[in-house]
């Protein structure tokens, strides 16, 4: 039933991301995004048990993007049913970190992305109040009542907030009882505050600290170590020019689609890179279909090409695997080196999610000894030419084949959100991208 409703939440956030792409594609030109945004940092939390280790850490990647109806900041996106001046309501999606000792969170997977609805009532330009109902995965409810105040200058932006949260009995009896005591419905409180600072042009550093109050019910159960919680988040990455007027209002990079099969390998990127690749003894092999929405022009100044590519895969049966769907959500950079004949080299940075592990990812991992993890870490590494500039076709000049590799994996067992594991799996495949 989980496996089914995560499946669910997944198909349906996909489903809102390819509205992105269907406003540009109608366009002449693409419109150049509200916000957008690709990060990698280190998330440090107190664990609020006794237990003899007292901190957790994760490394998270983090996406963003605001454009029209749909947007991602970080562990939160949504969709915008209805947006006017002083009310919003959308239909969102979070993930929650449950913190405990790394290593049991291999096997004791309960983060997880929580969805519900809000809605937002904008007090001022630089001040709201979020009303939220959220469910997660079991059915178990909690609300927030959330205000947050803006403060932007030419370096800065700082965002203070303050969290009313009210936790049903079976939220808060499975992720503070532990499902061994009973707090029942209670409220906590949180306050924090994020950051982002200008480095220069597309580099920012950001962060966030919270401090989480837990309820007297809470805080008195014999296994809780502390009526408080703080936790920090540090990093850095690309964003959209800060500049004023740097930013164009539509771009010259055009959407495209991309359909991709691929091979299944068991050998790692650095052998793929050189040479040295395996055949996958089952032939374990995938069809992909990714949407390219371009996000900016230039990155640094220099013409590399950024877009935001959700994706939608279908891992094909064999005799040791059932049909696989797998959804991924990613930004990607190309450059493109116009000599001998136009051709490029991309990487993108993202997440997947599958509603069951492929065979060759399961062995791997079953090899190590981990529990597979439905939710990874992505990476798209690629190379393509120009069909129409090989062939001195105008009309496919807009039509690339390219190889790429499609790797999915755990971040060297840094994350708790990808099951704190190490590894994952590897497909070749080979693609025509058309760019409209």
């Amino acid at each position: 039933m989980q496996t089914r409703i995560r499946c669910l939440t997944f198909s349906v956030l996909f489903i809102f991301s390819l509205s992105v792409w269907v406003s540009p594609v109608a366009a002449k030109k693409a419109e150049a995004p509200k916000k957008w945004g690709l990060s990698m940092g280190l998330r440090y939390a107190a664990i609020p048990f006794k237990t003899e280790q007292d901190s957790t850490y994760d490394i998270v990647p983090l996406i963003f993007y605001d454009h029209g109806r749909v947007f991602i900041d970080g562990l939160t996106g949504g969709f915008r049913f209805y947006n006017s001046d002083k009310w919003q309501f959308s239909a969102i999606g979070r993930y929650r970190f449950f913190d405990i000792p790394a290593e049991y969170q291999n096997q004791i997977r309960e983060d997880g992305l929580d969805v519900g609805g809000q809605l937002k009532y904008r007090i001022t330009d630089y001040w709201d109040v979020d009303f939220e109902v959220l469910t997660e995965e079991r059915g178990y409810v909690h609300a927030n009542v959330i205000t947050k105040y803006r403060y932007a200058s030419d370096l800065w932006e700082v965002e203070p907030f303050f969290r009313l949260r009210w936790k049903s009995d079976d939220f808060n009896n499975n992720f503070y009882g532990l499902g061994i005591a009973e707090p029942n419905n209670a409220f906590d409180y949180q306050i924090g505050g994020d950051f982002r600072y200008h480095v220069i042009s597309n580099l920012y550093i950001i962060g966030q600290a919270t401090l989480t109050i837990l309820d007297d019910k809470t805080r008195n159960l014999e296994f809780i170590d502390k009526g408080t919680q703080g936790a920090v988040f540090a990093g850095i990455g690309f964003y959209n020019e800060k500049k004023p007027n740097s930013q164009k209002t539509y771009l010259d990079s055009k959407p495209y689609l991309r359909l991709a099969h691929g091979w299944a390998t068991p050998s790692s990127v650095g052998d793929i890179f050189t040479g040295n690749t395996r055949t996958d003894e089952f032939d374990n092999q995938l069809t992909s279909l990714f949407l390219g929405v371009p996000l900016s022009d230039t990155l640094f100044t220099l013409p590399i090409n950024v877009y935001l590519t959700p994706g939608a895969v279908y891992h094909h049966s064999s005799e040791v695997q059932n049909s696989i769907w797998e959804y991924v959500l990613a930004v990607k950079f190309y450059y493109t080196v116009k000599w001998p004949t136009p051709w490029r080299i991309g990487f993108a940075e993202g997440v997947s999610y599958m509603n069951e592990v492929s065979c060759i990812e399961r062995q791997y991992m079953e090899r190590q000894g981990y529990r597979p993890s439905e939710l990874l870490n992505y990476l798209d590494f690629s190379f393509d030419v120009s069909l129409g500039h090989l062939f001195n076709q105008k009309a496919i000049e807009e039509l690339w084949l390219g190889w790429s590799v499609h790797h999915r994996s755990g971040i060297f067992s840094t994350s708790s959100a990808f099951g704190r594991i190490s590894g994952g799996s590897n497909y070749n495949t080979v693609y025509l991208q058309y760019h409209f």
